[in-house]
């Protein structure tokens, strides 16, 4: 255990989740956001099953999630042998390991969100800004996203819980290290499997509060109404 989490004890899991969720979503709101943004922009042949694809991690089973990035990004996947021979980095075993894997179950969450919420924006005021001199990314900088705000906030609040509630594709590609790669949902387990009910207890409902706190925030901007 490192020097921090040996410090943190008994909420070390809670350490590991938050940087393990909050860097899962940086990296699946960035992606989803983009995503959705190039969804939205246009329309095209094939665009429902490239639509399936981007959606498909949120169907899938995440120990199949977990095998398809152990493929990818294992010592011996196609990714995971570049890095480790040209950069000397492994992601199994790893905290940005399970972040990537709560990035991939967090996605679509944001994906959906964001893609909505460029949907609802009026054609005419990307029309506008691009008749005014306005290049593309002006135009998805200083329009489009201040306008899609409330969505993909609410959307990146959803990714964020997700992440933070992700077991089985993190278990799959981190392991179950304490105080490296032991998330809240994995402590839970091995706590209920152990029989250390009060501790279980507690962690379940910090995740729970949590969780519930992101859903009504993520609720309240996009009522109708909210500024």
């Amino acid at each position: 255990m490192s020097g921090d989490a040996a410090a943190l004890g008994p909420w070390a899991p809670l350490w590991v989740t938050l940087k393990v969720a909050l860097w899962a979503t940086v990296l699946g709101g960035a992606a989803g956001i983009g995503a959705g943004w190039a969804m939205a922009r246009r329309r095209f042949r094939g665009q429902e099953v490239l639509d399936a694809l981007l959606l498909l991690p949120m169907v899938l089973p995440p120990t199949v999630l977990g095998y398809y990035l152990i493929v990818l990004v294992g010592r011996r996947g196609a990714l995971g042998a570049w890095l480790d021979r040209w950069f000397g980095i492994q992601l199994i075993f790893t905290w940005q390991g399970a972040a990537l894997a709560a990035a991939l179950v967090s996605f679509p969450l944001v994906y959906k969100a964001a893609r909505a919420a460029f949907e609802d924006i009026e054609p005419h005021v990307a029309e506008a800004a691009r008749t005014l001199g306005a290049r593309d990314y002006q135009v998805f900088w200083r329009v489009l996203l201040p306008l899609a705000r409330r969505g993909i906030g609410a959307g990146l609040m959803l990714g964020f819980a997700r992440a933070m509630g992700e077991f089985g594709a993190t278990l799959m590609v981190a392991g179950n290290l304490p105080g490296r790669t032991q998330t809240l949902s994995v402590a839970i387990y091995e706590a209920v499997q152990a029989g250390r009910d009060a501790e279980a207890l507690w962690m379940t409902g910090l995740v729970s509060a949590v969780c519930v706190v992101l859903l009504v925030a993520a609720g309240r901007l996009l009522a109708p109404g909210h500024g």
